[in-house]
């Protein structure tokens, strides 16, 4: 799994109207990648270390480095490969990270992959209210479709600086291909007919759904509702294999299974028609119900993966780029392929739906008959019939193993640290170090995403938030014999170092991408892996026992991921001002780990900071 969101500033958006090929001059307009001196980030890799390896591991590390930065080295012939291909490419990492990160990883793309979001809690008193709702985010994401297609969809700007807008042009009408040992990813949406409809899923069986009228307006939110409903008392007489599960499987054992059902002609066009579609709506069957305090975690695994295949996991299309769910009993949300896009991007598109779904209905007008949506077919094989079956048992291990806590830490946002002139996301980021700390004793590699985005293609580099200065800050701050002036002057001191890392990593001069793409130069080179990658050190700074990631949204939701780790979490989080929701990941198989235990050794560690600053005097400025 590598879950790459985006650690967000202030994003200040600016609307244009419409200009003929604003997209492409705005995007010409962008710098290009750098590649950092290599110097610099061989420096900087053995401070990243040094929190997390052992002097002994350490030292031997450094001698590495130094041989391999050395002039006329490994390291200088592998740093100039990479600045030729900066010079000829758009951008040096997107292709090779597409590939690396997303198209060869051949884990199930479910938990491990592909993100999901909770929307606040809806309440539905009977199946039209689950329809109705349905309808308007349809036409929510529509008239967001509009914006794309007319070249009026706001730039972001973060420090002054335009931002890379190319995955907003990316999530609709695509989708994941499987191979046996590689995927790819299809865009229809640049074709000379771009896609008309959506795929709607209920009880495990696929509609398509033309949601444009003839003259190309989309359908109103009335005639959406009247389309839906068709299709869920179309779905009720029959119930048919769930050919969606096959999606959730390992994607060598998928990419078999696909090359199978495609062979069948009414299947190929099938799955044609989902993967070309705008996106996916799936219409989701209630789940057990659980306690008000349980609720947004059960709503989390349901948006993550179904709940198994009792339950909703068949009524899925994982392949597909973008999910939306709703269900009966009022659990919404989406689930996105991770490929195509970060989370931002995904999240500006929530907050217009969620704003869209606000609005009162429209006076209903009389309208004309519409045909019935489009049942897809499948013809199941006794073999397809034996994937789904290992697809299903698969997919049900996976969900037993998912240890998740959704937890609203309601005691203060982002309001605290600002009032203190401390970053709030480095302030929680300070915090997660505090909790792990407490919990094992010791430091370990986190990973919280950056975007790059100020580059043209840009996706993400990783900022390394375990540092020389959090470290001695989480080590002092439970020592009794140290003063809490000290303690306060330490907190400050890895708050800001963690600010000034991310700084850094926006600006394209982070370590992670740039010592990839020198393992990556080396690898297409034919060349022996230099000895600094064969190292231990560099296994323990790439097994990130904290995956982390801040996706901050005005809609009071929260993003959440698997860990990329087997003994890992992962951790995602959405800081409101007085309020912070937190989405926290572990696997049951691993014994020392804890959804829950960090969830609340993050809550200690949160109050136990916010209660050094209050004690100390001259602490807020």
């Amino acid at each position: 799994n590598i879950c790459l969101l985006f650690s967000w500033a202030t994003i200040v958006l600016l609307s244009l109207t419409r200009i003929p090929g604003r997209y492409l001059t705005h995007q010409e307009g962008l710098p290009k990648l750098p590649v950092p001196p290599l110097n610099q980030t061989c420096d900087r890799y053995l401070a990243v270390l040094e929190p997390i390896i052992e002097s002994e591991e350490l030292n031997q590390t450094r001698t590495l480095v130094e041989e391999f930065q050395r002039p006329g080295g490994v390291g200088e012939r592998l740093q100039q490969g990479l600045e030729r291909r900066a010079h000829k490419a758009e951008n040096w990492l997107s292709d090779w990270w597409l590939q690396m990160a997303y198209l060869d990883y051949r884990m199930p793309v479910v938990i491990h992959s592909s993100p999901g979001v909770v929307l606040p809690r809806l309440e539905f008193s009977d199946r039209q209210g689950q329809i109705r709702y349905a309808a308007k985010l349809i036409a929510g994401v529509l008239d967001f479709k509009t914006m794309i297609d007319n070249e009026t969809l706001p730039v972001e700007y973060l420090g002054g600086r335009p931002l890379c807008m190319s995955q907003y042009y990316r999530v609709l009408s695509s989708c994941r291909i499987p191979g046996i040992k590689s995927d790819s990813v299809v865009n229809y949406a640049s074709n000379k007919t771009p896609p008309r409809h959506i795929t709607v899923v209920h009880n495990f069986q696929f509609y398509v759904l033309d949601v444009y009228n003839s003259d190309c307006t989309p359908l109103t939110v009335d005639q959406l509702y009247v389309q839906l409903e068709k299709i869920c008392n179309s779905s009720l007489q029959t119930n048919k294999e769930p050919v969606g599960i096959l999606t959730s499987n390992h994607r060598n054992s998928w990419g078999k299974a696909y090359a199978n059902l495609i062979r069948d002609k009414t299947n190929k066009e099938s799955v044609r028609a989902i993967q070309k579609s705008i996106f996916t709506v799936c219409l989701d069957a209630p789940m057990p119900r659980a306690s008000d305090d349980m609720y947004r975690t059960r709503a989390a695994v349901q948006m993550l993966h179904g709940g198994g295949s009792r339950w909703n996991s068949g009524n899925r299309w994982f392949d597909k780029t973008l999910q939306f769910i709703v269900g009966e009993d009022g659990a919404c949300g989406l689930i996105y392929e991770h490929a195509p896009a970060e989370g931002p991007p995904i999240v500006a598109l929530i907050d217009h739906v969620v704003e869209y779904t606000k609005k009162s209905d429209i006076v209903r007008t009389p309208m004309a008959p519409l045909p019935m949506p489009q049942k897809l077919c499948f013809n199941i094989s006794p073999e397809l019939k034996k994937d789904i079956e290992e697809a299903k048992q698969n997919m049900n291990i996976m969900v037993q193993d998912l240890d998740m806590k959704v937890h609203v830490f309601s005691y203060f946002g982002k309001n605290i640290p600002k009032s203190y002139k401390l970053s709030p996301d480095a302030f929680i980021q300070v915090a997660l170090q505090l909790a792990y700390y407490r919990m094992y004793q010791h430091c370990c590699a986190t990973y919280e995403s950056a975007s790059l985005r100020m580059f043209r293609l840009g996706r993400t580099d990783t900022i390394r938030s375990a540092s020389v200065d959090s470290a001695t800050f989480v080590r002092a701050m439970d020592d009794q014999s140290i003063q809490n002036s000290e303690k306060v002057a330490l907190l400050e001191k890895a708050v800001k170092a963690h600010r000034a890392y991310t700084d850094m990593a926006i600006r394209g001069q982070a370590i992670d991408r740039h010592l990839l793409g020198l393992k990556l130069q080396a690898i297409e080179d034919l060349s022996a892996l230099p000895d600094i990658f064969m190292d231990t050190s560099y296994a323990v700074a790439n097994h990130y026992n904290l995956s982390t990631s801040q996706v901050p949204a005005k809609t009071d939701c929260v993003m959440c991921f698997g860990p990329v780790v087997p003994d890992g979490y992962g951790v995602c989080y959405n800081p409101m001002e007085e309020h912070i929701n937190f989405a926290i990941s572990a696997f049951n198989s691993c014994a020392d780990t804890s959804a829950t235990r960090l969830a609340h050794a993050l809550e200690d560690a949160l109050l136990d900071m916010k209660a050094l600053l209050e004690q100390t005097p001259k602490a807020k400025l």
